[in-house]
């Protein structure tokens, strides 16, 4: 998963026709290590249908504060510069979790003209 380091990368990513999935994330999250085994996995298994990027909270504060990203890891969904969805809890994301989030992802993505 490719690393956004500025907000410029970030614009530039998000405005594509393929879906594109940022996951926020940050070192100190335990949550975000949690999740760090399988998402290889899954992002193999979704690379047909969207792209990956992470991107850390703590080095784009005020982007993630426009974004209203207060939960992390969070997991938002772009497709030509707009936001589709996003996954956002206080709970530890499991990797089916996940999985149904993208699925539900595509299915919007694919339904919007």
């Amino acid at each position: 998963m490719q690393n956004l380091q500025s907000e410029a990368q970030y614009r530039e990513v998000i405005t594509g026709h393929k879906p594109v999935v940022i996951v926020f994330k940050a070192d100190w999250c335990k949550d975000c290590h949690f999740i760090e085994p399988f998402m290889p996995e899954i992002e193999q298994s979704y690379a047909e249908d969207m792209t990956f990027y992470q991107l850390d909270r703590d080095e784009l504060p005020e982007l993630c504060f426009e974004l209203g990203i207060l939960g992390i890891p969070s997991f938002v969904v772009f497709k030509e510069g707009k936001e589709v969805v996003r996954f956002v809890s206080k709970l530890r994301k499991t990797k089916e979790e996940i999985e149904q989030f993208l699925d539900r992802a595509i299915a919007v993505t694919r339904a919007l003209p």
